[in-house]
């Protein structure tokens, strides 16, 4: 007498449930991920063998271009009202400035934060004279206290 072989039913998975959970999710990732900024001007930093990592919040951002160009830049959180509930949003503060001004422009910005870091983003090209009076302007206005950003030096092998 001959076994039977039981007829195997196919499966029909529906993958309709598991695409809306994955577009959910990108759609999620999407609309809560903060991105990094664009910087006002584009500097090429000099290089140096230093490697102290920088404070991600809490720093007042100074970019000094080759054209003498000087820019103010601070985020910070702050929580706006809208529509009768309370928000968390972040807020940039922009300022230009001159060599002769950027210790005032960064006062007024540190009001806000009187701990926030200064730090410095000079271009490579930037002239010395110019770099020298940013930070005397800065030292006269009692902003002893900064830091000026370089790119890390690749090792030769």
């Amino acid at each position: 007498m001959a076994i039977k072989k039981k007829r195997r039913i196919s499966i029909r998975i529906d993958m309709t449930p598991m695409v809306d959970i994955a577009f959910l999710l990108l759609i999620f990732y999407m609309a809560t991920t903060q991105f990094k900024p664009p910087e006002q001007k584009a500097v090429s930093l000099p290089s140096s063998h230093s490697q102290i990592e920088l404070p991600s919040k809490d720093k007042i951002s100074v970019t000094v271009t080759p054209d003498d160009s000087i820019f103010g830049d601070y985020m910070e959180k702050v929580e706006k009202d809208i529509n009768g509930r309370m928000v968390p949003t972040i807020e940039r503060v922009y300022m230009e400035a001159t060599p002769y001004t950027v210790g005032k422009v960064i006062n007024g910005i540190r009001a806000r934060n009187l701990s926030a870091l200064v730090i410095i983003k000079a271009d490579k090209d930037v002239k010395f004279g110019t770099m020298q009076r940013v930070m005397d302007t800065m030292v006269e206005e009692n902003l002893s206290r900064f830091q000026i950003i370089t790119e890390l030096e690749a090792e030769a092998i």
